[in-house]
């Protein structure tokens, strides 16, 4: 395949990565990453029109590879203007601005216009530090179940960067190889096909990256609720599940804190439905804060909430809560022109061996929490107290 044919072939990748990263954006607007890959796909298609008018029309003018390089820098620098702004990192367009008028003006240099290998030596490093740049903000990325998508996009920059970097590097050394401009001798013959190929995969790994980001945003959905953030009882089911499983086989400490906010009812009849909504916003939050980073917070349902504590003995159990339930009274709610006292009541049980299933225990917690509320609310009971015992 000569080169033609392959400036030809990747001008046609770049157009449908532009159009399918479109596409998708019209679908879903928020993604502005894929306006970003948009904008590649068309700075790849750019270049590569180019190319083809320069090949056959036979023009050698200076201006076309100058125009055709910077629109070629220009897409390799919207991919990584689109992971940053999916990472929610600023795109740099002004960045990209000043590479393309620099790279334009270079190309007046007697240097640049000499030979293609002075070209490579110019610009090669600028397109092998923006694909670094791109590796190493998903290198960077934390574990998660989202890392698994920003794998392919992580391999195919490394391996079109390996191959420019040796390609230019031999190139270099061996001056006595004829280049010109879209020449078909094999180096060129191959880099092109690099491109090809590269155009063709790093598409679909965009892609891949943002239908998994909203794969994971359409299951956090369904196991969050979405007034307060915390999960729903769907979730309960499955990490309670997961984590009863693991108390069974190691015998792992865990407990149940269950609470609802004191006369919440109250709330929403003197300051309205916002307001209450608002309420059980600010207490989430703080609840949150007293909290660890790992602990599982629920919304069972209304004002009645629910934390998995594990890893934790029962004085430290004790003492989460009534971080929780002092710093709720010490911070009333601003609602307007009102301050509204919030406090709440909660109850406290362990996961014990003999325990068919984690629903006991919450239970248990349930009662401990009902024995609060008799008790004058504002307070934490602990299941196994005679008191609480007594009560359920």
């Amino acid at each position: 395949m000569d080169a033609f044919t392959l400036v030809v072939a990747s001008g046609l990748a770049a157009a449908i990565m532009a159009m399918a990263m479109f596409f998708l954006y019209r679908g879903n607007p928020r993604d502005l990453c894929l306006r970003d890959w948009s904008y590649a796909g068309l700075f790849f298609l750019g270049s590569n029109v180019l190319g083809g008018i320069a090949a056959t029309w036979q023009l050698s003018h200076f201006l076309i590879p100058a125009v055709a390089n910077s629109f070629y820098i220009a897409g390799h620098f919207a991919i990584a203007a689109g992971l940053r702004r999916h990472l929610g990192r600023a795109p740099r367009y002004d960045v990209l601005a000043l590479i393309a008028l620099t790279s334009v003006l270079l190309h007046f240099l007697p240097f640049t216009q000499a030979s293609v290998i002075n070209r490579l030596l110019l610009f090669t490093p600028v397109i092998v530090f923006i694909n670094c740049h791109v590796v190493a903000l998903l290198w960077r990325l934390p574990s998660g179940p989202e890392r698994s998508a920003y794998v392919p996009l992580m391999v195919i920059e490394i391996g079109f960067m390996i191959q420019l970097s040796l390609r230019t590097l031999y190139m270099v050394l061996s001056r006595d190889t004829p280049l010109t401009f879209l020449g078909s001798q094999i180096l060129q013959t191959s880099g092109s096909l690099c491109v090809l190929i590269f155009l063709s995969v790093a598409g679909m790994c965009c892609a891949v990256i943002v239908i998994r980001h909203q794969e994971l945003a359409l299951r956090k959905a369904s196991l969050t609720d979405s007034l307060t953030g915390w999960l729903n009882r769907r979730a309960l089911h499955d990490v309670a599940e997961r984590e009863f499983a693991r108390f069974r086989r190691v015998h792992q400490r865990a407990a149940f804190i269950v609470f609802d906010i004191d006369h919440f009812k109250s709330v929403n009849d003197r300051h309205g439905h916002a307001v209450g909504d608002t309420a059980l916003r600010h207490v989430t939050t703080l609840a949150a804060h007293a909290l660890r980073g790992y602990d599982a917070m629920f919304r069972l349902g209304g004002e009645e909430f629910a934390v998995l504590l594990t890893s934790n003995g029962p004085s430290e159990v004790r003492q989460v809560a009534e971080r929780m339930r002092a710093l709720i009274e010490a911070t009333p709610l601003q609602a307007e022109a009102d301050t509204v006292a919030m406090t709440i009541s909660l109850g406290i049980a362990s996961w014990v061996p003999t325990d068919a299933s984690w629903e006991e225990a919450l239970r248990r917690a349930d009662s401990a929490l009902y024995q609060s509320k008799k008790d004058g609310r504002n307070r934490v009971s602990v299941h196994g107290d005679t008191s609480v015992a007594a009560a359920a």
